[in-house]
């Protein structure tokens, strides 16, 4: 059986050379089409795609899609259509001046003179992150760049385009039953240098600081990446230093007291720690916060470590972190876009290497 989008192409197709739509007449659009055959509007943004790449139609923006007139038009329409810049949706759990802020103005830059950008949040909420991505759809965007609200369960929307051959990159996730191209961090590898840091410092009692929501792909990798770093050194990794009842609250969050406390207990329960090692940012926050409060000192009593860290300037202190390349992954993330609406749908795990930037909350420790 042929895929419903060439069905539904074919059946266009025989429509315009019956006359049934004439010359300079607007054929139904994608939503219209959906409706009718109950199908995605991926799929019937598809068959007018291929109607429109044979230049039997041409596609205005904003005001639908017509027939065209004759070869000459057609030729019109196929410039038109190679010249015309893409819109492409962007859908992040959130973002702030930890992670996020530079992805995006890296995907706007990298897509500047190829098209242009739709921002929505999912706030990691699965129902909103599906409604955000089918609106996204109705609008007609021609390809997605999605952080996805969850790791170990892809939505349905995500899953019907991928079965659809729409244009979907996927940033710091994966699915491991779902052939979908990924662009992230080498999380493992840039785990495995900051704990390599800390070793290198003499520090070999170290405390873990995980999210309690930590099943996405991200935060195994570096669970990996840690225990991988222990291996190597030959030192046997005691888990019981590793705390993942944080929470890991956005800053708008107010029970912050409660993760505070659950750090300060889990470094009374096991004073032999030296430093700890967070695998976000808001924990290295309240971690700060929590050695602070128990009279300790950052770096002379605990080292702290993190992934990612705002920039500061000189005069403020500035945490040691793996600093993730954002301005890599954004524009590697549209430059697949591009390649999967020229039709190479090749499947990629893109990793892209991090790096360790040296701050003041870790130092050698004294013996």
């Amino acid at each position: 059986m042929k895929p419903l989008y060439e069905q539904i192409y074919e059946s266009l197709k025989q429509d315009i050379k019956s006359a049934k739509y004439k010359v300079g007449d607007q054929v139904p659009s994608e939503k219209e089409l959906s409706t009718y055959y109950n199908v995605s509007t991926i799929t019937t943004k598809k068959a007018l795609e291929k109607l429109a790449n044979e230049g039997l139609v041409y596609r205005k923006r904003g005001r639908g899609t017509f027939v065209a007139e004759n070869t000459s038009e057609v030729d019109h329409v196929k410039k038109d259509l190679t010249s015309e810049k893409l819109l492409f949706g962007l859908v992040l759990t959130g973002f702030d001046e930890s992670f996020g802020n530079d992805l995006i103005a890296s995907l706007e830059e990298a897509s500047l003179d190829k098209g242009f950008i739709i921002l929505r949040r999912s706030l990691s909420i699965p129902s909103r992150e599906d409604k955000v991505i089918r609106e996204l759809l109705e609008y007609g965007i021609d390809g997605l760049i999605i952080i996805p609200a969850k790791a170990e369960h892809y939505s349905l929307e995500i899953l019907k385009m991928v079965v659809n051959k729409f244009p979907l990159v996927l940033i710091d996730r994966s699915f491991k039953r779902l052939a979908a191209t990924t662009v992230s961090t080498d999380n493992k590898q840039a785990a495995k240098m900051g704990v390599d840091h800390l070793f290198d410092l003499g520090h070999e009692n170290i405390g873990v600081l995980i999210p309690k929501d930590n099943d996405t792909t991200a935060i195994y990798d570096r669970i990996n990446g840690i225990i991988e770093a222990f291996a190597e050194k030959k030192i046997v990794v005691n888990r019981e230093l590793w705390c993942s009842d944080i929470k890991s609250p956005h800053p708008t969050d107010g029970d912050l007291k409660k993760d505070i406390e659950t750090i300060k207990n889990h470094l009374k329960e096991n004073p032999e720690i030296t430093a700890l090692f967070a695998l976000e940012y808001n924990i290295a926050l309240l971690a700060k916060r929590a050695v602070e409060q128990l009279n300790l000192r950052v770096p002379e009593d605990i080292s702290i470590l993190c992934f990612d860290s705002p920039p500061r300037n000189t005069l403020e202190s500035n945490f040691t972190h793996i600093e993730q390349d954002e301005e890599v992954i954004g524009r590697l993330a549209i430059s697949k876009l591009i390649e999967m609406q020229k039709g190479d749908f090749t499947i990629e795990d893109i990793h892209v290497p991090a790096k360790l930037v040296i701050g003041d909350s870790t130092k050698k420790l004294d013996r």
